[in-house]
């Protein structure tokens, strides 16, 4: 399943049915009865879906989710500095304001783009573009910092650098095969690159 998370809510649940429907039949198969057709067609086999997930996720959003460490002190640090931060995600937009205010750091984020704000997610360039707009500035004078294969993707296709972390759900490879400008261990290894002392205070996993 992790493999299927990174392009939004919508692709998870087609690469979801994807395999409910392989796995069925397979079953079908080896009981050796005929394959069947779907009564459903599969766009709208995806929208019962995503209401389902939606109405699901509402409730357990919050569960499980954590910072990894030094996030918090680096975004921190950030802002100080009067650095503007925006924040880019291929998550459905209504749970990313709850989930950052949960991890307590709302805050420190000028501008949020959530994956049902834009017609194209990443890796498609949208996103980051409509970050440079709403912060006036061009997509060159901005850093984007990702763990993923997309976030870099995205990151180039809008013509901006990016910066890739080695965590994170990448399905499965490594950060260095996307080909980031600069690839750090933890988030404030990013802090002396702008002239900022490097936090070393741990953080510890929200719940």
């Amino acid at each position: 399943v992790i493999t299927w998370i990174g392009n939004g809510a919508d692709v998870l649940m087609e690469r979801a049915l994807t395999w409910a429907r392989q796995e069925r039949a397979t079953l079908r198969k080896t009981m050796g009865k005929p394959p069947v057709d779907d009564d459903i067609p599969a766009e709208e086999q995806v929208r019962i879906l995503r209401k389902l997930f939606d109405r699901y996720y509402s409730e357990v959003a919050e569960e499980g989710t954590f910072l990894f460490p030094h996030v918090a002190d680096t975004l921190g640090a950030l802002q100080a500095k009067g650095l503007p931060l925006g924040l880019v995600t291929n998550k459905p937009t209504p749970f990313v304001a709850p989930l950052l205010e949960a991890l307590d750091i709302a805050k420190y984020f000028s501008v949020v783009i959530g994956g049902d704000d834009v017609q194209n997610k990443k890796p498609h360039p949208d996103p980051l573009l409509l970050v440079a707009e709403r912060m006036g500035i061009a997509p060159q004078e901005m850093l984007f910092v990702g763990d993923s294969r997309n976030d870099i993707q995205a990151a180039k296709a809008a013509g901006c650098p990016s910066v890739g972390l080695t965590y994170g759900y990448n399905y499965g490879e490594a950060i260095d095969l996307s080909q980031p400008d600069v690839i750090y261990q933890s988030i404030n290894d990013l802090l002396p690159a702008l002239g900022l002392p490097h936090s070393e205070n741990q953080e510890s996993k929200n719940d």
